[in-house]
């Protein structure tokens, strides 16, 4: 994805620098261990990369808001979202580390936890973790209605998550279904989550619509990194007017319902916008 990489713990307290600069809210963190292992030990060891991160970003911008991506993918040996046995994702040993992770993340300095491993019960298991250790102010933002997409494929691979076998449609939703993101959504917010999210964006905007319509919670959408790498494709092909599409496709997100937009293209919208 032009213009991101991983960063080292250092240039990732530079990046929130420049998010600070442009005026940019807040910003979420997705980390990279070195070394994985089958367990994602990585993801809630107290010196894990993101605990690192949180606690060098917040001592240099306390007023910036630091959202925790909370999920296993990039920290597990197979590149699954859980604990996998015989080739099967186990749900229920996956929410015991998940709330184990949001502990070490939220007492790391994070403001916001936010779950994305599409487990069932998560949310209520993190919510229940996070209110026994202290952290009953801290909030969650669920990936509430997350879809088994393509356009996922560009941030797999910047962060060295592709599943070693299999796919994750065992556990992300089914792109043509509908109602099924009404009940996923439905189940977060019972549990506890106080915000939701559609992911994708674009493909998905009647979802978007729907989820704020009918949940009326602070609701994000994620603009995801195959939706920003076609316009980044189309535009150095000089097929389309870069900054055009680019905030036609963030404006038509905005209007479907969402109050805040996770986005590639933060840095340069917020510059085209000043």
């Amino acid at each position: 994805m032009p213009g991101h990489f991983q960063y080292s713990v250092d240039n990732a307290v530079k990046a929130a620098g420049l998010a600070v600069g442009a005026g940019i809210p807040g910003v979420i963190l997705f980390g990279i261990p070195d070394k994985k292992d089958e367990k994602a030990s990585g993801a809630y060891a107290s010196n894990g990369i993101v605990q690192t991160a949180a606690k060098a970003i917040k001592d240099k911008y306390p007023n910036l808001l630091l959202m925790a991506d909370l999920c296993f993918c990039e920290y597990t040996s197979h590149g699954h979202c859980g604990i996998v046995s015989k080739g099967k994702v186990l749900n229920d040993p996956t929410l015991t580390l998940a709330a184990k992770t949001a502990v070490s993340q939220a007492a790391a300095g994070f403001d916001v936890i936010a779950p994305s491993g599409m487990m069932d019960g998560q949310v209520g298991a993190i919510r229940k973790a996070l209110d026994g250790a202290g952290f009953s102010d801290t909030p969650i933002l669920a990936y509430a209605a997350k879809y088994a997409s393509a356009y996922y494929g560009p941030f797999r691979e910047a962060a060295e998550s592709p599943p070693s076998f299999g796919d994750r449609s065992g556990y992300q939703m089914d792109p043509a279904n509908f109602d099924e993101a009404m009940r996923e959504v439905a189940l977060d917010v019972e549990e506890g989550a106080d915000m939701v999210m559609v992911k994708p964006a674009l493909p998905y905007l009647d979802v978007l619509k729907a989820v704020k319509t009918r949940f009326g919670l602070p609701t994000s959408a994620y603009q995801v990194s195959g939706e920003f790498a076609m316009i980044k494709a189309a535009a150095k092909n000089g097929w389309v007017d870069e900054r055009k599409i680019a905030l036609e496709s963030l404006t038509s997100i905005k209007r479907a319902g969402a109050d805040f937009i996770l986005t590639y293209y933060a840095l340069e919208a917020a510059a085209w916008l000043a």
